[in-house]
């Protein structure tokens, strides 16, 4: 199975959350595991969010930058071009998503072009995002 994970679910793997077990699950059993770029910032953004809200320590805040740091290369890391932004911009338009949402799902959508029939799965914790997935045919595990 081809996983991909949005910041969401990536962020998972890296602090205790509701459904961290699930996903640290679902990436040992993964044959890949893939994200999009944008995927790093975001992780970033939130974890210094957490901490400048007094959620986490700088201990903590400097400990979860290692591990993203030392877990990045582990991914299969899908960059941005021309195309899949405008793919993007259309999956916006159509499921009314958030622009960094939609890149996400692009990105999947591309990889699973690629990989086959079934074999990806698109690990997200929105909604409209999981909706929209699904509506493109992509399995979700939830």
């Amino acid at each position: 199975m081809i996983l991909y994970l949005d910041t969401s679910a990536l962020v998972k793997l890296y602090v205790k959350e509701p459904h961290s077990d699930e996903v640290r699950s679902l990436v040992q059993k993964a044959s890949l595991v893939a994200t999009h770029v944008i995927a790093y910032p975001e992780a970033r953004a939130g974890f210094a969010k957490a901490w400048r809200m007094g959620r986490i320590s700088d201990d903590v805040l400097t400990q979860l930058v290692v591990w993203l740091d030392e877990g990045w290369g582990g991914f299969d890391v899908i960059s941005v071009d021309e195309p899949l932004a405008r793919r993007a911009g259309v999956l916006a338009d159509t499921f009314g998503l958030r622009g960094y949402d939609s890149v996400h799902l692009a990105a999947a959508e591309k990889l699973a072009a690629g990989a086959g029939d079934g074999r990806l799965c698109f690990v997200c914790f929105d909604t409209s995002l999981t909706r929209a997935a699904e509506g493109l045919g992509l399995k979700t595990p939830w």
